[in-house]
């Protein structure tokens, strides 16, 4: 044992020969290039879409996307399929938390070289180097591999919008760097100002399919628009996100309190983002939630809150579980969208 470590500390060659290969570095404004698939004629996205505008429409949408027992060996998950096996089965959103990871020799070392990751924007929940499967999880998951995936579910779906919202610990330097390395990003990016967001309100999601800008990316930092990253608190309302820790905290608040879901603007209406899940998740507490009780809560609690008006975004835990009424939260979103 003395001997292996003596060597793996003497030979970073060594260590760093175990690490998954790096992309080539790549300035922080630069997007790879790569077809994000042909657009739908307008013919047959207003078929899919009708004339409804984005903030007419409502997408089924998973808390802690990231945090799987596919992708990677997470002791405690939020949901039970992969990224990709979500959106193919019908989530539209996808919540994600962006850590910084400094490469560590140590952590190399006692792994016995499963953990020799190079520096780099990874999906943690928590601390990138804290508790292997709790904050982090082996193999790790680099966010610009994770937007990988949705544009290349994008770019073999186009008549499909998907929304990205990060928890954002990082630097916008980093996360434009990241993003710089996801192929076919820039054609498929939707930026709110050129579509004069603010005086105009928002397109029909038949418009963004028709010109392929379908996907939204939304972060609770400010710092990144220049990105085309748009600062959540500027584009939507939200509810606080935790049913605590008995499931019955059903009352529909605002997270920001100067922002409240019924919020008015000339011109303008903001998407609204509703979370419905609980401080610790669990396969029977997300049973117990994703069904009636999702339905009546939107019905009596959070369609009044917000002045009438439905979810743009319903956000789970367990997305595929619910409580055996016959409702589920994707029905649920398809009953929303039925509405409209």
């Amino acid at each position: 044992m003395l001997l292996l470590l003596v060597t793996l500390l003497g030979t970073p060659a060594l260590a760093t020969a175990s690490a998954p290969a790096a992309a080539p570095p790549a300035g922080p404004t630069s997007v790879g290039s790569a077809s994000a698939g042909t657009p739908l004629d307008a013919d047959s996205a207003t078929a899919r879409w009708g004339d409804r505008r984005l903030d007419e429409v409502s997408f089924l949408t998973t808390h802690n996307a990231f945090t799987n027992y596919e992708d990677s060996r997470w002791s405690s998950v939020n949901q039970s399929e992969s990224v990709r096996a979500q959106l193919d089965n019908g989530v539209r959103g996808l919540s994600l938390d962006t850590h910084w990871y400094e490469r560590s020799t140590w952590l190399c070392v006692i792994s016995f070289g499963s953990d020799c990751y190079p520096s780099d924007v990874y999906l943690c929940h928590g601390e990138c180097k804290t508790f292997a499967g709790a904050t982090y999880a082996l193999p790790r998951q680099s966010f610009h591999g994770t937007m990988q995936t949705v544009v290349d579910f994008l770019a073999a779906h186009p008549e499909e919008v998907v929304t990205v919202f990060l928890e954002d610990y990082v630097g916008a330097d980093q996360l434009g760097n990241s993003l710089s390395r996801v192929r076919g990003l820039s054609e498929l990016l939707f930026l709110p100002d050129a579509w004069d967001v603010r005086q105009q309100g928002w397109p029909k999601v038949a418009d963004l399919v028709t010109v392929g800008k379908r996907l939204l990316v939304f972060s609770d930092r400010s710092d990144r628009e220049h990105l085309g990253v748009m600062y959540d608190r500027s584009w939507t309302v939200s509810n606080f996100w935790s049913l605590g820790d008995m499931g019955n905290d059903l009352a529909c608040v605002s997270r920001w309190s100067d922002l409240p879901l019924d919020r008015q603007e000339p011109g303008f209406r903001r998407l609204f983002t509703m979370s419905h899940h609980r401080n610790v998740p669990t396969v029977l507490t997300a049973a117990l939630d994703n069904g009636t009780k999702l339905r009546d809560r939107i019905a009596e609690r959070c369609r009044p809150a917000a002045g009438g008006r439905d979810p743009n975004f319903v956000s789970v835990d367990f997305h595929r579980l619910a409580d055996g009424s016959g409702h589920t939260p994707a029905s649920i979103v398809a009953e929303l969208n039925a509405r409209s």
